[in-house]
């Protein structure tokens, strides 16, 4: 039988803080029937309110999810209780009752069918390979519809800002769709996020101004894609929607380190939910961000537990500021360690370098020490270090952060950007990690 895995372990599996509030009140043996464990899965079956029940099974190598509850968080608070329960002791050994079997068989069959297909399709054309006749008229499509939202861009701002605030979504959705069409997904999406920022604060068409310039630097960027630098241009080309293989982002730069997992969060558009992990080199510094996406209904990767140390081989994505990577090799099981953050001066001088490289960056991972929580006047809760120097934090619960903290100095594991910093996860010496 494998080791059963610690608590942090199990919570760090959890997509938002009430999902592990709600999982603590449903993990005791009481509400629990027919629950059991082998070397591959745990399973068992949770009351409900009134006469409701359901079943809850998890697959221990990915991990992978399935509750028969309507939620669509992954994994469920049903799955984090089981999980707990078995992780405190109480879900005894046995042999999976038929439901949870078919289950297991469905999933390897489902893994089976995926590696013939791409053996298949990786033998049908050398691999790194593309179709160039293909690849010729994406390129001259995507050119197209970046070159009609250019001049959308040039019109916006000709005939002023005034009439954005009184417009339907549709101004902006009906361009984003076109850029879909013309196969320009990524650019697609960024256009979308734009309608959300009219009548929100008192500043939004600065704001708006704001993303309408980087919109045209980027589409500038792609027209003179063939001027620039290769880092650059994959860049650029990236952020209009442009995508790698595995294959391709496996042959590129690789760097290994103790990677620490430092915060995960999930967000759905389109129909889609993308998941962001988080990591931190330990002894490179380095940044990286481990994306992964599933439509509703389908769980994402969990393999990487917010709190571990994974001793990992990770490939990063080529660009101006290499970020995102795949973990490429694992050579260790992964371990518990306190994380190593930096002062608010490194993280600033470090997303200064990251924005002179990669203009378009929204968001960058922070692993912070030694912070505790203060008020700024009106300006709202800041964290602050040791030094004196602090930043806004941008989240609508700054109480659990203050009662974690207890006074006491905190590493805060988040994201920055020029709203603030999202807090997603916090260590303190005596209580060890915190899920935010």
């Amino acid at each position: 039988m494998s080791e059963r895995w610690g608590r942090d372990q199990v919570l760090g599996l959890a997509p938002d803080a009430p999902s592990v509030k709600a999982s603590g009140t449903l993990a005791r043996p009481a509400r629990w029937s027919g629950t059991g464990c082998d070397e591959d899965a745990v399973w068992g079956t949770c009351q409900g309110s009134g006469k409701s029940a359901y079943r809850a099974s998890v697959d221990l190598s990915e991990p992978a999810f399935r509750c028969s509850c309507p939620s669509r968080k992954f994994p469920c608070k049903h799955a984090l209780a089981l999980l707990l329960l078995w992780s405190d002791g109480p879900v005894p050994e046995g042999a999976p009752p038929g439901w949870v079997t078919e289950w297991l068989t469905e999933r390897r069959a489902r893994a089976g069918r995926r590696v013939a297909s791409d053996t298949a399709a990786d033998g049908a054309r050398p691999a790194g390979t593309r179709d160039p006749k293909t690849a010729e008229r994406r390129e001259q499509r995507v050119a197209d519809g970046v070159a009609e939202l250019d001049q959308w861009l040039r019109d916006q701002v000709a005939h002023g800002l005034a009439h954005a605030e009184r417009a339907p979504y549709h101004l902006w959705d009906d361009v984003a769709r076109r850029l879909v069409d013309a196969q320009a997904g990524a650019l697609a999406g960024q256009v979308r996020r734009l309608a959300s920022i009219p009548r929100r604060g008192a500043d939004w068409p600065q704001r708006l101004l704001a993303e309408y310039a980087l919109l045209r630097l980027l589409t500038t960027a792609f027209r003179r894609r063939a001027e620039l630098p290769g880092p650059l241009a994959a860049t650029v080309r990236a952020r209009i929607g442009f995508t790698l293989t595995h294959e391709e982002v496996l042959a590129g730069e690789r760097v290994r380190d103790l990677w620490y997992v430092a915060g995960s969060s999930d967000a759905e558009q389109d129909r889609l939910i993308t998941r962001r992990v988080l990591l931190r080199g330990r002894d490179t510094g380095r940044s990286a961000l481990v994306l992964s996406f599933a439509a509703p209904g389908r769980a994402l990767d969990a393999s990487l537990v917010v709190g571990d140390t994974v001793d990992a081989e990770l490939a990063f994505y080529p660009g101006a500021q290499p970020l995102r990577a795949i973990v490429a090799a694992r050579h260790a099981p992964p371990g518990r360690r306190a994380p190593r953050g930096t002062t608010v001066e490194e993280l600033l001088r470090e997303h200064a370098a990251a924005l002179s490289r990669d203009p378009w960056l929204d968001r960058w991972p922070a692993v912070l020490a030694g912070l505790r929580l203060g008020r700024a006047g009106d300006d709202g809760w800041h964290v602050i270090d040791p030094a004196g120097h602090a930043l806004p934090l941008r989240t609508t619960d700054p109480w659990r952060l203050l009662a974690v903290s207890g006074g006491r100095p905190l590493t805060v594991a988040g994201e920055w950007s020029a709203r603030g910093l999202v807090p997603l996860s916090a260590w303190q010496e005596e209580d060890g990690l915190v899920i935010l």
